[in-house]
């Protein structure tokens, strides 16, 4: 996997990146010198937004034992609230199975904007390149981004002290995605960017989850962390919880 993107990002090289007019892309340490903090340090509430992904078959009534699902917002919810019970942290799932950025636009008033968080994790993407393949009403590029734009300065207008966690959308070579990988890789590519380039734009966290798959693919193969090249195994969902941590611990240093 890790050299089919090698392979892909030669394919497209420096020359193809300028003519797409992307914007040269901020290094690590920059990053973090960009990221806006957080105000409040106790009591913050926390979303998770997304598709399935983050959904994890949650339950959508006030069952406690089910109501974050059992992915990678799950992990983190359990091990920051059995971390911390002094900052009285609030987590709330709503991602939704089978969600594009567009239907996340119909329900951000209900699902985010309502629930006043502090901090909005969001993943979201790769249901919009699964509709490019299933030719369900694919949305452009372009669209993809305007969309995702609206849900971010929507919030800044209701919400200016909220912070972002944009991660990162991802797949490996395995299951579905094997058998049109280079479609897959090309769209997912894209819509990488975009979230990249947006996470530096409003100051937010960029949770590098594609890198961080294709890094565990040195110790396991593709289908140990990801079963069908887009939903993750147990073990990769403890990876991108584990990273998501990491990473938002330059906006939440007590995390």
């Amino acid at each position: 996997m890790e050299k089919s993107r090698r392979d892909f990002i030669q394919k497209i090289g420096l020359t193809g990146i300028a003519a797409a007019g992307l914007p040269e892309l901020l290094s690590a340490s920059d990053r973090a010198g960009s990221i806006r903090k957080l105000k409040k340090e106790r009591g913050l509430t926390i979303l998770f937004q997304g598709d399935s992904i983050t959904d994890g078959n949650r339950t959508r009534n006030k069952d406690w034992n089910h109501v974050m699902g059992h992915g990678y917002a799950y992990l983190v919810a359990s091990r920051l609230w059995c971390d911390h019970p002094d900052k009285e942290l609030m987590f709330y799932n709503r991602g939704i199975s089978g969600n594009k950025v567009r239907e996340l636009v119909v329900r951000w008033q209900e699902d985010a904007l309502d629930l006043k968080p502090d901090l909005i994790s969001i993943l979201v993407g790769v249901n919009d390149v699964g509709d490019i393949l299933r030719n369900r009403d694919p949305e452009s590029i372009e669209k993809f981004e305007e969309n995702y734009r609206k849900l971010l300065d929507q919030t800044r207008t209701v919400l200016p002290d909220t912070g972002f966690v944009l991660c990162e959308p991802f797949l490996l070579a395995v299951g579905m995605v094997k058998d049109r990988q280079e479609t897959w890789q090309r769209e997912i590519t894209l819509r990488q960017q975009v979230v990249r380039r947006l996470a530096d734009e409003y100051h937010a966290v960029f949770v590098p989850f594609q890198e961080l798959f294709d890094k565990a693919c040195r110790k396991a193969p593709a289908d140990y962390w990801i079963w069908d090249g887009v939903h993750p195994m147990p073990a990769g969902h403890e990876l991108m919880a584990r990273c998501w941590i990491r990473e938002v611990k330059k906006m939440v240093p007590f995390f």
